[in-house]
């Protein structure tokens, strides 16, 4: 189902190329995403889908190609200008500090300062309107039984995945990164988090998922793009390719060289 309307690119990778000394990792890659698309990132172990996420998140430069956003090129030199660009990737640690409170990590680095000048001087946080900002985000993205005083380390791994999302949202993202957001979640929790994407994605966020799980593509995805050794061998709607087609571009093979056992690795 695509849920763009508007078929506005937000998202273009152009011939992206990336060496690390003589190692040729990205040979090419090219790619667009657009508003309200979900779009998967397929590829084997090696394909150089971590190279590309890092070089959108702004902890590497590509040597190069360019990247497009909203119809920009723009240099992304630092992970504070990939956020700046509304760029946000939601690794499988989901770097959220367990120690801290859900509306801690909400706005980690984005505290909202006290109202009153002498307060904010003495670096006072208004946490009322953190609170109040936190609840209508759980309660308008579907975290409404999220304790927001509970800490990280309380939360099942369902609700952690939500709430690395909606820090990604209260940040001002509207391209996220997911890197196997559901690999390690029960068949609720994976549910639950499915349906926030596609919630995310109906309002207009570019979702880039990355992901094994051949099922779940083709269940959630708008399009793939295939990596192999670090190009882009396919970008295709999904509703047009078989998953056995997905895996043998995955695999470097010919459709009929898959064999029954690899299938399974990655329809489950």
């Amino acid at each position: 189902m695509i849920r763009t309307a508007l078929d506005q690119i937000a998202l273009q990778i152009v011939d992206l190329h990336k060496y690390f000394e003589d190692s040729h990792v990205l040979r090419g890659v090219s790619f667009t995403a657009n508003r309200g698309e979900v779009v998967a990132l397929l590829g084997d172990n090696g394909a150089g889908k971590s190279t590309l996420v890092n070089c959108l998140a702004g902890k590497l430069l590509p040597t190069r190609g360019e990247i497009l956003i909203n119809g920009t090129k723009q240099v992304i030199n630092s992970p504070i200008k990939a956020q700046n660009l509304g760029i946000s990737v939601v690794y499988q640690d989901l770097a959220l500090i367990k120690e801290m409170s859900v509306v801690e990590n909400l706005f980690l680095n984005r505290e909202i300062m006290h109202r009153n000048t002498l307060l904010n001087r003495l670096g006072w946080l208004d946490k009322k309107a953190m609170e109040m900002r936190a609840n209508k985000l759980l309660r308008r993205l579907g975290g409404e039984g999220i304790e927001l005083e509970l800490p990280i380390s309380l939360l099942s791994g369902g609700q952690q995945q939500i709430v690395a999302l909606i820090r990604a949202v209260n940040a001002g993202a509207n391209i996220i990164v997911m890197d196997e957001p559901t690999a390690a979640l029960g068949s609720e929790q994976r549910n639950h988090v499915i349906r926030l994407i596609r919630l995310l994605s109906s309002q207009g966020a570019t979702i880039v998922l990355i992901s094994h799980n051949l099922g779940q593509v083709a269940k959630l995805c708008d399009r793939a793009v295939v990596l192999y050794q670090g190009q882009t061998v396919a970008d295709i709607a999904v509703k047009e390719v078989t998953q056995l087609e997905l895996l043998a571009l995955m695999s470097g093979k010919q459709y009929d060289g898959v064999s029954a056992n690899q299938f399974r690795e990655y329809k489950s």
